[in-house]
């Protein structure tokens, strides 16, 4: 099911876009803000009393005071693993919280160490009381790359996984691993793993350089048996917010989770992504900038997807630019947006060991409204396919101020496809190549989709670019797929980089997503 198991295409990938009221809420909230409690030889405490505002509290009272980044004392050589090393601290299966209960999940957990430095805190929580898990060698054991390792190795916990009957009643798949600053990645149904979210992006791409906000503790609420949902808790905080995080989890063809989120800003934010997003584009037919590679694509997203408020849909496929370039798509009442992989056969991308035809697909749909902003779109110039370089996120109109708390809520899906129904043309596939004329370039975009799929009249393409001349636009059917071929060459005149936009209509009427290109000079 994941092709880095436990290791996660972590932080390595990552940084390319970088590096209480009451006394027993104050214990509890003590309890939860230190991280040397994973070291302590005594059992973890008991009982802890937990309700579902407890996390919001502990975040508004991180956000009233400085941030102190989580951290413990390691001893050599756990505080400079290397990756063998690290991949030698194994979890006992054995150990899986929930192990033989059959519940239908199971939580396995993650080591700190190598490129995950910041320890965090699991709780689990049963009839109300919260447990604090401890991580030593009860729950992992350590192989021979690390000699001497005393019993209270790996002293803390990177993150976890949860697993459950994704696949089949009759197997445990994983489905869903939160490990390195707030990432978190999911699967739906015979997938594999390919992009990541984030709980929160702070200043991505920004010339003050980016802020990486961390999950620091997570509270995992036990499932009754065969639920079909599993809640987890999140507690964020950086230098300039804190917040809390309710994570509703469900497996299945397309793996769903609701996000919940309260943020406390410690701090005015002016440049703040909400629901970030984060993948990788590294070639395909429609950007032919790296050569020698035998497979015709590489990439676990291909392009980002827009329902914007007046129910618009906009279709830009990604690219491995030169420079590193961002695009801003101004809405109101967003509807939804998401990176997304079209291309599911396995000979669109004839790579054996990666699978990228069964990356999933992730669609972000708000379950409120979210005002004014804009989707911004961040890629990055990549040499390898190892590094993370695309990200896209929500970025609202106003700042973020500090002394208030905002609130937003949206819906995850992990699947093959975008859920929402639509009944008009999507763009199947764009191809660029040479034109016939020096210095032109040979644009052929697919459109299919029950708009076009019976249409007996020939649909009007219509094209608008913002400099240079285009030629020989046609539109002609393409029985292969029950659609549309558009094909047409640009002359850019000797510009730079030159946007354009095509879209199919019918009698007048729009009847396709509005396909976005953005042209540079190679």
């Amino acid at each position: 099911m994941s092709d880095d198991p436990g290791l996660g295409r972590g932080p390595d990938r990552r940084g390319v876009l970088a590096g209480a009221g009451a006394s027993a809420l104050a214990a509890f909230a003590g309890a939860a803000l230190r991280v040397a409690e994973a070291q302590a030889q005594t059992p973890p405490p008991q009982g802890e009393t937990f309700a579902a505002d407890h996390v919001r509290k502990l975040a508004q009272e991180l956000a009233a005071r400085d941030f102190a980044k989580p951290r413990v004392d390691l001893p050599e050589p756990f505080n400079a693993l290397t990756a063998q090393q690290y991949r030698d601290i194994r979890f006992r299966s054995e150990a899986a919280v929930w192990r033989g209960e059959g519940l239908g999940y199971e939580i396995q957990l993650l080591p700190l160490g190598w490129l995950y430095e910041t320890p965090v805190e699991i709780w689990v929580v049963e009839g109300g009381n919260a447990r604090l898990l401890r991580a030593d060698s009860a729950s992992f054991s350590i192989g021979p790359a690390i000699e001497k390792a005393p019993d209270t190795a790996p002293f803390a916990f990177s993150g976890f996984r949860v697993v459950g009957h994704l696949d089949n009643i009759e197997t445990m798949n994983e489905f869903v691993s939160f490990q390195g600053a707030s990432y978190f990645k999911a699967v739906g149904r015979q997938q594999q793993y390919g992009l990541s979210a984030r709980g929160l992006a702070v200043n991505t791409a920004r010339p003050v350089g980016e802020e990486f906000p961390v999950f620091r503790a997570f509270w995992i609420v036990k499932p009754a048996a065969a639920a079909g949902d599993i809640v987890i808790h999140a507690l964020l905080d950086s230098e300039s917010i804190a917040g809390a995080y309710r994570f509703t989890i469900r497996p299945g063809r397309a793996t769903e989770i609701e996000v919940d989120t309260v943020l406390f800003p410690r701090r005015s934010l002016n440049h703040v992504g909400i629901a970030p997003l984060t993948s990788m584009y590294f070639h395909g037919p429609g950007q032919g900038r790296i050569e020698r590679d035998y497979r015709p694509a590489v990439h676990n997203s291909e392009g980002l997807a827009v329902i914007n408020g007046h129910g618009e849909r906009l279709w830009r496929p990604l690219s491995n630019p030169k420079m590193l370039q961002t695009s801003a798509f101004v809405d109101k009442d967003l509807k939804g947006f998401g990176f997304v992989q079209r291309e599911r056969s396995f000979f669109g991308f004839e790579d054996l060991e990666a699978r990228y035809d069964r990356r999933p697909t992730v669609w972000i749909e708000p379950q409120e409204s979210w005002g004014d902003g804009y989707v911004e779109l961040i890629e990055i110039p990549i040499s390898e396919e190892i590094h993370d370089n695309i990200v896209a996120y929500w970025k609202p109109a106003k700042s973020l101020e500090p002394g208030r708390r905002y609130k937003f809520s949206y819906r995850m899906s992990w699947g093959d496809e975008v859920p929402a129904v639509w009944s008009g043309a999507s763009v199947v596939k764009t191809q660029v190549g040479a034109g016939r004329a020096p210095d032109t370039t040979l644009f052929v975009v697919d459109f299919a989709g029950p708009a076009v799929r019976d249409a007996r009249e020939m649909p009007v393409a219509e094209l608008n670019v913002t400099s240079g001349t285009t030629s020989g636009l046609s539109v002609q059917r393409h029985p292969e797929i029950q659609g549309f071929r558009v094909k047409f060459e640009l002359n850019a005149a000797g510009t730079d980089l030159v946007e354009l936009r095509l879209c199919l209509k019918l009698a007048g009427q729009l009847i396709s997503e509005n396909w976005l290109y953005r042209w540079t000079r190679a």
